[in-house]
């Protein structure tokens, strides 16, 4: 059953996110096992709340029974948590990773509270909400994703929260189009009154251009995070540290993309191929050497703090 779990663990990975995949690959055995089956369940509980398979091919009607399906992820969540046996490989994974590494239950619950402010389609006034979002469905998943790497130190656990929470700002901007198609807004209204817009007309193109200029606001946002993530990967293991890189630097490369593209860039999604993924995990190694170097740390000045 050990080896179904990881080997199912691994094909959600390989089919949910190419990116993280090939970061993934870069982990020591042990780490990358318990890497993928986090990821499982993560994924899951996405897909369950959105109505999609590993992250495509949403169902017309995903936001009929949401409430419903989250409860029942709360309830399965709550089970694994407490040692119970599941029918399904993905709360068996949740559940192994957990103990092995001491994991607070908290912060999986905290997860779920993410999707709960999907489910409720929370309104978000200024970026302090928008980065408790970001927080609750990425930034959690970075501190979690560093206690298996080992991490235990409050302020590195806090450079790994900062990464999720640039990865979810690039994914906000990435995703505007695509999310305001299903009716979910993720920029702030302070920000959008701004750049003229009350409301985003996804199919309105000649809004594009303002809505670019927006969504680069956060991703000039999202460098402050990445900047600071990268100050927190001399505390971790040289190989997760080179996994860690890895990410960011594909991560990074996608917002790059929607900055040189302008607003044409919507017109398909925004990615990496996979030779600049190789590319950019080659680079990533430098990062490695880079940050281990010594020198005097970089302070967390004027970035939002997760919950204690």
């Amino acid at each position: 059953m050990s080896d179904e779990i990881i080997s199912r663990s691994e094909e959600a990975i390989a089919k949910g996110s190419q990116s993280f995949a090939a970061a993934a690959r870069l982990f020591d055995r042990q780490t990358r096992d318990d890497a993928v089956m986090l990821y499982a369940w993560c994924r899951h509980c996405d897909d369950v709340i959105d109505g999609q398979t590993l992250g495509h091919e949403q169902v017309a009607d995903f936001r009929n029974g949401q409430q419903a399906r989250l409860e029942q992820l709360r309830a399965e969540t709550s089970a694994a948590l407490l040692g119970e046996v599941s029918d399904s490989y993905i709360f068996n994974a949740l559940q192994r990773v957990v103990e092995r590494h001491e994991i607070p239950h908290l912060h999986p619950q905290e997860l779920l509270t993410g999707f709960q402010m999907d489910v409720e389609d929370r309104v978000y006034e200024t970026i302090e909400d928008t980065l408790e979002y970001c927080y609750h469905v990425a930034g959690v998943v970075g501190v979690m994703m560093a206690m298996i790497m080992g991490v235990r130190e409050r302020d590195v656990l806090d450079r790994a929260s900062d990464l999720g929470l640039a990865f979810q700002l690039t994914n906000i901007a990435r995703d505007v189009i695509d999310d305001a198609r299903m009716g979910r807004v993720y920029l702030p209204r302070e920000l959008l009154a701004r750049h003229d817009i009350r409301e985003i007309r996804p199919d309105d193109r000649a809004e594009w251009p303002k809505l670019h200029a927006a969504a680069l606001e956060l991703l000039e946002l999202a460098e402050a995070y990445y900047a600071s993530a990268y100050h927190g990967m001399a505390e971790l293991p040289p190989r997760s540290a080179w996994a860690i890189g890895a990410a960011r630097r594909v991560y990074r490369a996608i917002g790059q993309k929607l900055r040189s593209g302008g607003p044409n860039a919507w017109e398909q999604r925004v990615s990496t191929s996979r030779n600049e993924k190789m590319a950019l995990l080659l680079k990533s190694l430098g990062d490695v050497a880079w940050t281990r170097l010594p020198r005097r740390q970089s302070p967390r000045t004027g970035l939002w703090q997760r919950p204690a």
